[in-house]
């Protein structure tokens, strides 16, 4: 059940809100179970890195994080 906890509104935007739900509900349920699911946007590694690592040298290991 789903419940309007605050605001008014319309038909439509309620509708979109519940496709949303329930694609998501079917994208879950459609997995198999104990199938690894693919990672999340969020926790990628590659969205923190600017720009490529230095190579290897000396004092590579300070340049790893700092704007050069």
């Amino acid at each position: 059940m789903i419940k309007v906890v605050r605001g008014n509104p319309t038909p439509e935007e309620l509708a979109a809100a519940l496709a949303v739900v329930q694609a998501r509900a079917a994208a879950t349920a459609s997995a198999a179970p104990g199938a690894p699911r693919p990672p999340e946007g969020w926790s990628d590694p590659s969205r923190i890195a600017r720009r490529p690592l230095p190579g290897p040298g000396p004092h590579a290991w300070s340049r790893t994080y700092w704007p050069a």
